[in-house]
């Protein structure tokens, strides 16, 4: 029996051995496998050149077969081109030629008409020749029947023209004369024309009642109060009548005197927006409102001077200017009235070149006595000399104050300028209230007037009645007798109807002639 250790070294031995071969056979197998592995691959490779190497030479042909189809296009295309502008070339060439045969045969005519218009020319200078001979035979011819010379038949023309044009002048002279007279007329018009057209003032029309809105009718209640205490306390404190009614959501102020009106519209204004309504608090509004109410008055008499651009008026005559402004006159606010005839008088003075500055001075104060006629008994003119006397006004200022509606003979021109332009004021359309049936009747009277007349074919009422314009039977009234037919009818308007400014006649004459073209 074998030693253990040998038994052990020949087992590690043959462990040894086997891995050997184990190892080499791996490594044959291995190789093998390799080799089988790079033959597939240079065939794979080998396969993939042939196949490239065909998708080459397909993609080559197909390049080659579009590259001389693309150079047939081109061809194609040129070629078309070509034809097409030797075409084109073609037609030039005819049109050319067709406008060289045209100039040649316009040439032709042209040294044709040449030859005409020089053969013209010749014979007229001929015929001209023959004109000045036979001229100078019948001048020899009448200074032989005359017994005057030419330049001696000139100077007896010229002594007979010089005297028919001094009679002509002297008539020309009177007629001027006569259009001068007219001219004036004119002038003063045109004058009034442009003093009223340079203003443009709004008329503010107000009642004796005012309305105060309410946001709700629960607030008809609060303004009664209890028993109706705070109504009565806003009446005697302000002066003014509340009348509350069914009318939704609305009071109505009554009262004559318009700052008393004013006062207590903006009192309630100003109780409706705080919403504490009770007699403590009534009579301190009603302080307020009559302190701001003066405010306003105040501002709005500066406003006036400022813009008529018077100097050196009074305080206290600006105050009592200002209360104008709650004062109407025919529905024609006063304030406003009183500056557009301010405007319109310094205007007209300017123009006849009298002192502007008076005339707007004296037109702004006219009617300053209206703005107290509710407290001091008397007419608004005497009223108001006295107020212009109090406060040192000019005496011509006093004067047009004074004469302004024909009270005494105005004795100056800026009596006159402001009586004018409170005429143009008050009677110029929209100015004052008019009521709307006397309105109507007094435009039908109006055409009723015009048409009353023979030739007469329509006539119509326009500018608000300050025109009427009437069209005439052409072959009834001719151009002479529209001016008479005109003073005709001016005549009878004044002395069948009463309007206020004056009324224009305007005589329309108009003839017509119609034809058919068949």
């Amino acid at each position: 029996m074998l030693p253990i250790y040998v038994t052990i070294i020949v087992g590690v031995v043959c462990a040894l051995l086997f891995s050997v071969i184990g190892i080499f056979a791996g490594i044959q197998y291995r190789k093998k496998v390799a080799e089988a592995e790079i033959g597939s691959a240079e065939q794979e490779a080998k396969r993939i050149l042939e196949e490239g190497t065909r998708t080459a030479e397909q993609r080559k042909k197909e390049a080659l077969i579009e590259a001389k189809e693309e150079i047939l296009r081109n061809k194609n295309e040129s070629e078309k081109e070509l034809k097409e502008r030797r075409n084109e070339v073609s037609r030039l060439e005819r049109r050319c030629v067709a406008r060289e045969e045209t100039l040649d045969r316009k040439l032709d005519q042209l040294e044709k008409k040449e030859t005409q218009l020089n053969a013209k020319i010749k014979d007229y200078e001929d015929k001209a020749a023959e004109v000045e001979q036979v001229k100078a035979q019948q001048i020899e011819k009448l200074e032989e029947l005359s017994g005057l010379t030419a330049e001696a038949a000139k100077n007896l023309l010229i002594a007979q023209v010089e005297e028919e044009a001094r009679f002509e002048a002297a008539q020309k002279l009177t007629e001027i004369e006569a259009q001068l007279k007219e001219d004036a007329d004119e002038k003063a018009k045109n004058i009034i024309s442009l003093a009223i057209s340079r203003v443009a003032s709004e008329q503010v029309a107000e009642a004796t009642v005012s309305v105060v809105a309410l946001p709700n009718d629960d607030m008809k209640g609060r303004i009664i109060g209890r028993e109706g205490r705070n109504i009565r306390a806003v009446e005697t404190a302000t002066g003014v009548d509340l009348i509350i009614d069914d009318t939704p959501e609305a009071i109505t102020l009554s009262s004559f005197d318009p700052i008393r009106r004013e006062v207590a519209r903006l009192t309630l204004e100003k109780l409706i927006a705080d919403g504490r309504i009770h007699p403590t608090r009534i009579e301190e509004t009603v302080e307020k409102c009559k302190k701001e109410v003066e405010t306003r008055i105040k501002q709005a008499g500066e406003k006036a001077v400022f813009e008529t651009g018077i100097h050196g008026l009074n305080n206290e005559l600006v105050k009592i200017l200002g209360r104008l402004m709650y004062r109407t006159s025919y529905g024609q606010n006063v304030l406003n009235h009183s500056v557009e005839v301010s405007y319109i008088a310094g205007i007209i003075a300017d123009e006849l070149g009298v002192d502007g500055t008076l005339a707007r001075r004296a037109g702004l104060l006219h009617d300053i006595g209206k703005a107290m006629t509710q407290e001091i008994e008397g007419s608004h003119v005497q009223i108001g000399v006295d107020i212009a006397k109090k406060y040192k006004e000019k005496a011509d200022v006093i004067h047009a104050i004074e004469a302004h509606h024909g009270d005494v003979e105005p004795r100056t021109i800026t009596a006159l300028i402001v009586q004018a332009a409170d005429a143009i004021s008050a009677a110029r359309p929209g100015a004052r209230r008019e009521d709307i049936e006397n309105f109507i009747k007094r435009l039908q009277k109006l055409e009723e007037i015009a048409s009353s007349f023979g030739g007469v074919e329509k006539a119509y009422a326009i500018q608000a009645g300050r025109e009427v314009r009437v069209m005439v039977k052409p072959e009834q009234v001719n151009d002479q007798s529209m001016a008479l037919l005109a003073r005709d009818i001016a005549k009878k308007i004044e002395g069948e109807l009463k309007y206020p400014g004056q009324i224009k006649v305007n005589l329309i004459r108009e003839s017509r002639a119609s034809e058919y073209a068949k």
